[in-house]
């Protein structure tokens, strides 16, 4: 590949596996900026780790970022992210980013793990 020449996405349709450590990423904000800030910062890890702008986040992973009401969020989350093609004609991206909630029992030694479709 060239210098400066981008490598296009749109072949890769893919899904992997991540922990995102929320408590580094919210660590002297407010407490009631606290859960609308994790569900921003998944949205970023998820957009910096993809390649994608376009950034969906599950309702199940919304849910679990805000059960423990709008302080105490969780301090990691793993989620599963999905890198699909967008059907919508008129879309600006071609790609988009789903991030969904994977449960775990311990995140010691999980590490980032590509799932095959």
């Amino acid at each position: 590949m060239v210098k400066g020449e981008k490598k296009s996405r749109v072949n890769d349709i893919v899904t992997r596996e991540y922990t995102v450590n929320l408590h580094k990423r919210l660590l002297g904000k407010q407490f009631k900026k606290r859960a609308p800030r994790a569900v921003s910062e998944v949205k970023k890890f998820a957009e910096k780790a993809m390649g994608t702008t376009d950034v969906r986040i599950d309702q199940k992973l919304n849910k679990h970022l805000w059960s423990r009401g709008v302080k105490n969020v969780p301090v990691r989350v793993r989620v599963r992210l999905a890198r699909k093609r967008n059907d919508d004609e008129d879309a600006k991206e071609k790609l988009y980013t789903m991030c969904t909630l994977v449960d775990v029992d311990t995140f010691k030694g999980v590490g980032t793990q590509v799932i095959q479709e």
